[in-house]
């Protein structure tokens, strides 16, 4: 079965979800690139990767807690910087380890790309994070007296 989910807090994407969940063993979670637009669509940070970086992880949270995860539960992440410089790169990668993302430690991939696909946008990451499941209740079992 597979789950798919808009965050209806981030900006409402064209034509994908910012997640999928599949139940299989252990409920993952796959997530579309988180961008850094803000709830109305608009560019956060503009020519800045670290604030774009920044945002980009505000929203990877959003979309986490949307499907029942959060950034320790991220198994793996792909970061796309608009920059074939390594100084860039490297100010971008310095946002991720000091977010929630390094309480795992995930898998990554850190890469220099021509373009992304907002005007402007500098800073993606996608992600695939385990779905834990819930606890139950204290005393919440049925009663065997």
């Amino acid at each position: 079965m597979v789950q798919r989910v808009t965050v209806p807090s981030l900006f409402a994407p064209p034509v994908y979800a910012h997640a999928s969940v599949v139940e299989a063993g252990a409920k993952l979670a796959f997530l579309a690139g988180s961008v850094p637009l803000d709830a109305d669509g608009k560019l956060v940070g503009a020519g800045d990767p670290v604030r774009q970086a920044e945002q980009v992880l505000a929203n990877l949270d959003e979309q986490l807690r949307a499907v029942g995860s959060d950034m320790a539960h991220v198994v793996s992440t792909d970061v796309y910087v608009v920059s074939g410089e390594p100084s860039v790169l490297s100010a971008v990668w310095n946002v991720v380890e000091a977010s929630g993302l390094n309480i795992g430690p995930h898998s990554s991939t850190l890469l220099g790309v021509a373009c992304l696909g907002y005007t402007g946008q500098l800073v993606e990451i996608t992600a695939t994070a385990v779905v834990p499941e819930t606890e139950p209740a204290a005393g919440g079992g049925p009663d065997r007296g």
